[in-house]
């Protein structure tokens, strides 16, 4: 006999609705059998230092490429500037003239006293006041003076023998025009301007005379980068300015180098002229090497001592001289020995090898080399331990050793 007892089960029924097919819940997933091919490859080990592991997003690396590209635009184009720059000043009769009626402008009045003004607004003038420190340096001197502060007392800096630089790429600006009547007539002026015939130029017109400096550039500024800001047209202009000063300064002064050295002696600049050039730069005075002035034979134990003395380590010996090297090569035995008996200890006068003071360092360096390397001596004329007489005058002004100049370098 059956027995009937409720039924019970976990399915939930909603009174109204129509019974939907039970649908069985899904399996649970079956664990991973292991391949019966080879065994499976390793992991690769992840480096966070590997740069290469990582790639430039393509918005970043098209963005880098824009940059480049834009700046190669702006330095292309200034170089395309400067080169025309150059064509024209090598055959442009205009342009040649007015470069030579500026610098003799500059140089007669640097002559007489007088100094360069440069004068300009806005860009030009920074322009123009980094032009006149570099007159200044090159020992030309120069000023800068604001046009409308010259109108307003301003104008007591410019002297009867001064040159006037007006810097104008339009060669138009106003304030450079109203300051042109109450120039002196008979200053010379000089204008630096887009301009490449006088006829052209707004300034020119209104003052006859004035010395055409033309710097034009290829293209204007709004073709090249879509904006009229000075750029192509100031790096021409400074580029201009700065052939001029060197020019007429090379013009006024025998040695330029001297003079920039004199007047930059602070900075890296001034640093780098300090370092020995010459020879007259590495010598030790002839004057201030101790000598031997017993009269007794000195040995080399009175060679070691004097030497040992000497702030030079050099020391003299009648007409004969002895190096630091040669002086350090002495033996325990050469202690006693009659300096006369010392191998290679005493230089006569006679085989020192005389050089000019004036020399420089690498070119004396370059000659010594040549002999004493080259395998094509036999025997070379001098060794490092000869003695160089540095001559100025006619007269041995001090000595060095050749050795000093085996490795030199600048």
């Amino acid at each position: 006999m059956v027995e009937h007892h409720p039924v019970h089960n976990s399915e939930v029924y909603l009174l109204g609705l129509a019974p939907r097919p039970t649908v069985p819940p899904p399996s649970p997933p079956s664990p991973s059998t292991p391949r019966e091919a080879g065994p499976s490859s390793a992991i690769e080990e992840l480096c966070l230092d590997d740069p290469e592991s990582f790639e430039v997003p393509v918005e970043k690396n098209s963005l880098a490429k824009e940059r480049i590209s834009g700046a190669i635009h702006v330095l292309n184009t200034e170089a395309t500037a400067l080169r025309a720059l150059t064509h024209l000043y090598r055959n442009d009769a205009t342009a040649t003239q007015g470069f030579n009626a500026a610098v003799g402008a500059i140089t007669r009045g640097k002559g007489e006293g007088g100094k360069i003004v440069i004068i300009g607004v806005g860009k030009s003038g920074h322009i123009g006041k980094k032009l006149v420190a570099t007159f200044n340096s090159l020992g030309v001197h120069a000023t800068f003076l604001h046009p409308t502060e010259a109108l307003h007392g301003d104008l007591g800096k410019i002297g009867k023998h001064d040159t006037v630089l007006f810097i104008t790429f339009s060669g138009k600006t106003p304030e450079l025009l109203a300051l042109l009547p109450h120039l002196d007539t008979a200053l010379p002026v000089i204008a630096l301007t887009s301009h490449t015939r006088p006829e052209d130029c707004e300034l020119i017109r209104r003052r006859q005379g004035t010395i055409l400096l033309p710097a034009p550039i290829h293209e204007s500024e709004v073709v090249s980068f879509g904006v009229s800001a000075p750029t192509t047209s100031t790096t021409v202009a400074l580029a201009l300015g700065d052939a001029l000063a060197v020019v007429a300064s090379q013009e006024l002064h025998s040695t330029v180098t001297s003079v920039f050295a004199k007047n930059h002696p602070g900075g890296a600049i001034g640093q780098a002229f300090l370092k020995p050039r010459e020879l007259r730069d590495l010598i030790v005075p002839l004057c201030e090497i101790p000598a031997w002035e017993s009269n007794n034979v000195a040995c080399g134990a009175d060679i070691l001592k004097l030497g040992y003395d000497s702030p030079s380590g050099w020391v003299r010996a009648g007409d004969a001289i002895a190096s630091p090297g040669c002086i350090k090569a002495l033996s325990t035995a050469h202690m006693t020995w009659p300096v006369s008996t010392i191998p290679n200890l005493l230089v006569e006068r006679g085989e020192w090898i005389s050089i000019h003071a004036d020399t420089r360092i690498s070119q004396a360096a370059e000659w010594l080399r040549k002999p004493v390397m080259s395998p094509d001596y036999d025997e070379a004329a001098f060794n490092e331990n000869s003695i160089l007489a540095v001559i100025e005058n006619g007269e041995i002004i001090g000595v060095m050793e050749a050795g000093q100049l085996a490795n030199w370098q600048e």
